[in-house]
Formats: structure tokens, C-alpha cells, sequence
């Protein structure tokens, strides 16, 4: 199959190109970025073809494109996927809005072409034992979900995930939607209700939000909270954290998703040794085997649009100090 990306902004297009180059029966053809420096600095790192536009890239008979620019940025790149008439992995969030949201579903809907969201997440098998145990009755019905997403400040690796423009918002924009699908995911059922409290208590040279809490009523009763932040030091040895304890009416599972880890210690000092296997891999796979086998990706752009609404639902829930339901939005 032939893949492309459509722009190296987002920190995933990095670990996407690896991926794509080590999957079998796949030739990663090349990539377009707007930014001369970005673009220069991945094509030779990766030895990758830059193409000048993303018309000129798709135009090369691709079966499927990664849509990892600015959060603010995918409309347009969807669009042009869609009129290619080529199947599209879009990152988190989809959109920024839910007027580009909708008009990406537009799009790929005329066009007759696939849509994913990237939440790699659900391909960890942590997270899908931790899922098998709750659709097993395990624990008995989920009564609350506890959730935490915290990362170092993705700014220092690009600068505009700190633009409120450009990616939407911080914190709550980058890390609510991963766990508020995972929470979909796992009951079957939306969020009905959010109430966020939003602030910056980690960058002061930011004038985006660094941290959020956020307490969430799912559909069927069940009360949920998402601790969202960009709370880890540059010094930290991973990237950060994503955490669920499910308490059930007959127990309790407690998931780490990223706990399996050797720790390390070298001339550079310590490091932690992550050994668990990549979900962004397991991924892929699934969305190229969809593609191929003309069937629909197993997430879809309707699970990336209700994450996005719960986190667009935190930010008014902050504004307004008022809880605050998705489906208003």
C-alpha cells in the first residue's frame, strides 16, 4: 500500500514514519509541509521525497494519508485526501471546531472515502484487557471511571501546540479527548454532562492552559473524572502518563498503560526503558487492513468528533462556570 503524510507538525508524524517504514507490503512515499525548516530537517532525517503541496502529494495514487499538521489545519488537508479520493488517519484532536468537524465528515461521506481517528490507545492490550474485563462483567456495572493524561509541554518540541489558534487550546484540548474515548469506549455510551475547572499553574510564558480537572456524567449514570496537564519537567525519563481506575459494584481494576519498563542508568543518567508494545503500530495495521479490505476503520470520525465535543465542552464549562453537556455544542 502506498501512504503519505500530510505534514510533520504534529510530534506523531515522527514516530508515524517509523512505523510506516517497517510495516510489510508498505511504501511510504513521501510527505508535504508547508514550513521550509521542518521540512528539511524530516526529509533528511528520514531520507523522505518532500512534496510541494498536498495536492502534488496525493496526486501520486496513494491508498491512505496521516493528517498530522496543526489541529487547526486538518480541514483543509482532509478535504483535498477526500477529492484524491484517498482513506485518511486524521490525528487527535479532529478539529477545533465543530463547523470543520462536520465539514470533514462532509467531505470524506461525497467522497466515498475512509476516515479514522488516530487514538492509538485503544490498540494498547492493556487498555483492551482492562475493556475485556468490563464487557466481561468482571467488576460488576462501572459506577465511576478516574482518569489521568499528563505529559511534559509539548511546546518545546513545537512551539504551536502553545498557540491557541493553531491547536485549539493546551492541555485539556491535547489529552481530554484520549481518555473521554477510552471512556466511550469502555461503556458503550456518551458523556452527557462536563464540568471543568481550567488553568495554567505550569508555563507562564504560555497563554494557553497547562492543567484541567475535569468531572464528567456519562450517559448511563456512571460519574467519570479526566486530570489533563502539562505537568512533567523537560527532565522527565517518558514522556508522561495515562492512568484509569474503574470501580465496578464488585471491584476495582486499576489500569497503567504505559507501566511495563526496565529502568536504566547510563553515562546521561537515568532512563526509563519502556518495553510495552506500540498501540501507534497496532494502529496502522488496522487502518490499512480496513482500507484494504473495503470495510470501516474500527475508529471512526464520529469517535474522534465526541471526544473533540468533550473537550470544546470543558472550555465553555470553564468560561461559563456552568456544567455543560457535548451535545449542546
Amino acid at each position: 500500500m502506498r501512504v503519505g503524510i500530510l505534514s510533520f507538525a504534529h510530534v506523531h508524524a515522527e514516530g508515524y514514519a517509523e512505523v510506516l517504514r517497517g510495516l510489510p507490503g508498505v511504501e511510504l512515499v513521501g510527505f508535504c509541509d508547508p514550513d521550509d525548516a521542518r521540512a528539511g530537517r524530516f526529509a533528511r532525517v528520514y531520507g523522505l521525497r518532500r512534496y510541494g503541496s498536498a495536492e502534488a502529494l496525493l496526486a501520486e495514487g496513494l491508498d491512505a494519508v496521516a493528517v498530522t499538521s496543526e489541529n487547526a489545519l486538518h480541514r483543509p488537508l482532509v478535504e483535498a485526501a477526500a477529492r484524491a479520493g484517498t482513506a485518511v488517519l486524521v490525528e487527535k484532536p479532529i478539529a477545533t471546531t465543530v463547523e470543520d468537524a462536520l465539514a470533514m465528515r462532509r467531505a470524506v461521506e461525497a467522497a466515498g472515502v475512509p476516515f479514522m481517528t488516530a487514538f492509538p490507545m485503544r490498540f494498547s492490550p492493556a487498555v483492551r484487557a482492562a475493556r475485556a474485563m468490563i464487557l466481561e462483567d468482571r467488576i460488576g456495572p462501572v459506577r465511576a471511571l478516574v482518569g489521568v493524561n499528563h505529559s511534559e509541554n509539548p511546546r518545546r518540541h513545537r512551539a504551536w501546540f502553545a498557540d491557541p489558534e493553531l491547536a485549539g487550546g493546551g492541555a485539556v484540548m491535547d489529552h481530554t479527548v484520549h481518555l473521554a474515548d477510552l471512556y466511550r469506549w469502555f461503556l458503550g455510551e456518551e458523556v452527557a454532562e462536563v464540568y471543568a475547572e481550567i488553568s495554567n499553574p505550569f508555563d507562564p510564558e504560555v497563554e494557553v492552559d497547562t492543567a484541567g480537572l475535569l468531572s464528567l456524567r456519562m450517559a448511563g449514570g456512571a460519574s467519570a473524572s479526566i486530570d489533563a496537564s502539562w505537568s512533567r519537567p523537560a527532565h522527565y525519563p517518558r514522556w508522561g502518563h495515562l492512568q484509569i481506575e474503574a470501580v465496578g459494584e464488585r471491584g476495582t481494576l486499576v489500569l497503567d498503560a504505559f507501566a511495563g519498563h526496565l529502568h536504566g542508568w547510563t553515562a546521561g543518567g537515568y532512563r526509563w526503558l519502556g518495553y510495552h508494545p506500540d498501540p501507534a503500530r497496532a494502529m496502522w495495521q488496522a487502518f490499512l487492513t480496513s482500507v484494504r479490505e473495503e470495510r470501516e476503520p474500527p475508529v471512526t470520525w464520529r469517535d474522534g468528533f465526541e471526544a473533540m465535543r468533550v473537550a470544546l465542552a470543558a472550555y465553555r464549562s470553564a468560561r461559563e462556570g456552568r456544567p455543560v453537556a457535548p451535545a449542546e455544542l
